[in-house]
């Protein structure tokens, strides 16, 4: 073999063993690309929304699956009349009345009130904190949504003895550990109750446009006027459920024990009774007939509520013929 055709063979050989290696390297490339790639598309596609503690524990706010008829005892059992119910709701509203006395005479550290929205659970207290502190000056009501920082302040400001903050239907401060945090530290039974706030950003006062102290002790009232089921939070056992039940232990619960389409009803004629569509202009028989549609059309109605009630009385009201038909359209599913 003459060295030309060594030598030929020789640079066969090592091209065809980089031909090798570099689809050896390629491959390699690719395969790391497509690794990377799913890696960033996994990192920037959001996972599929957990559902929040307002879908997962028990509410209220949801319209209650025992019927008229079931209450009634259509399988055969009479569990309660309406008599019953009535003294069963009414025991509950008068024991809510000596609890907000106590709230205002500062021998509560605080309270929880649960039950279905629109039934009058917040207007006991409203009405005992109106007369109480007519100028507002001892009393704040939230509604709606506040921050833990938002939170942390207005703890700060009704900080003093005497002083009542009510959080009315402002669920979302149950939906953030900070915040739950925050409360149960100054709900605590301790004699003397210190919260803590460790940002690094200092919060200032909205009022006197002081710094606030990132810690501060606490002697005010607290209040809770809520559509959640605590007691049902902490037998489902979600997440919060320990922060809840040491909210529990911390406060004063008073659940208001309407949990049935028939308890609302009851409810509400309970509270027309007390004059309120009387109040509003409406004769005896308009009354009659706003309780006749309401009872008549109870599984239909979007809400069971006083604020229904007062839409369908003011309709009722207005003496046109065809009340009832506009009443139906714009209170009730289809």
């Amino acid at each position: 073999m003459t060295l030309t055709t060594i030598y030929m063979i020789a640079v066969f050989a090592v091209f065809t063993c980089s031909l090798i290696i570099y689809a050896w390297i390629a491959g390699y490339g690719r395969t790391r690309l497509v690794n990377v790639e799913r890696l960033v598309y996994k990192e920037e596609t959001p996972e599929p929304t957990k559902p929040g503690i307002f879908d997962q524990i028990r509410s209220f706010t949801k319209r209650p699956t025992q019927t008229v008829d079931n209450v009634n005892g259509e399988d055969g059992e009479i569990t309660e009349t309406d008599a019953e119910i009535a003294t069963r709701i009414q025991d509950r509203f008068s024991i809510l009345g000596y609890l907000a006395e106590q709230v205002i005479n500062n021998e509560l550290r605080s309270l929880i009130i649960a039950g279905p929205p629109g039934l009058g659970k917040s207007y006991t207290l409203d009405q005992a904190l109106l007369e109480h502190d007519p100028e507002k000056e001892r009393h704040t009501v939230i509604k709606g949504y506040i921050r833990p920082t938002g939170l942390y302040k207005m703890l700060y400001e009704r900080r003093n003895e005497g002083d009542i903050l009510v959080f009315d239907d402002a669920d979302s401060v149950f939906n953030d550990e900070t915040s739950l945090n925050l409360l149960k530290a100054v709900l605590d039974t301790t004699e003397v109750r210190e919260v803590s706030y460790m940002s690094e950003r200092r919060l200032k006062d909205d009022t006197t446009g002081e710094m606030i102290p990132k810690t501060f002790e606490f002697k005010g009232t607290v209040v809770f006027i809520t559509n959640l089921d605590f007691d049902g939070i902490i037998e489902k056992g979600h997440k919060l459920a320990p922060h809840f039940d040491a909210m529990l232990s911390r406060s004063h619960y008073i659940d208001m024990e309407m949990h049935t389409e028939q308890d609302y009803i009851v409810r509400i004629k309970q509270v027309i009774d007390l004059g309120m569509l009387k109040d509003r202009g409406l004769k005896p028989h308009e009354i009659a007939d706003v309780i006749q549609f309401i009872e008549d059309n109870a599984s239909k109605l979007r809400k069971l509520s006083l604020r229904e009630a007062i839409k369908i009385a003011d309709l009722r009201k207005s003496g046109k013929s065809n009340w009832k038909k506009v009443a139906k359209a714009t209170t009730c599913k289809k």
